[in-house]
């Protein structure tokens, strides 16, 4: 396995989420057309996490800048976010349980 990239996205949401929703499955969309881009996992109950799969740093800063990405990260701050935190880890080792 050839070591690859995450992006950890932590976050508690304001009391307004209107539109938040619909947006973040428009930015899941997107990010799934971006090169390099892996895949995504994400959960949310009082605190949200997402976690996106990158095959290079590169790759990361093109979704970081990438226009509609920005629009929806001002949108956040200015409306729908009370707090979040970005984690970018390099990940070498990984492996899983399934259970048929």
């Amino acid at each position: 396995m050839k070591p690859y990239y995450t992006v950890i996205f932590t976050s508690l949401l304001s009391e307004n989420t209107k539109g938040y929703y619909e947006m973040a499955s428009k930015m899941e969309t997107l990010a799934k057309q971006q090169s390099g881009f892996l895949g995504i996992e994400s959960a949310r109950e009082t605190i949200g996490i997402t976690v996106s799969y990158w095959e290079s740093l590169d790759a990361i800063k093109n979704w970081q800048t990438n226009i509609e990405h920005l629009e929806a990260q001002n949108i956040g701050k200015n409306k729908w976010y009370q707090w979040y935190k970005v984690r970018i880890c390099k990940v070498e080792r990984e492996y899983e349980f399934f259970k048929e």
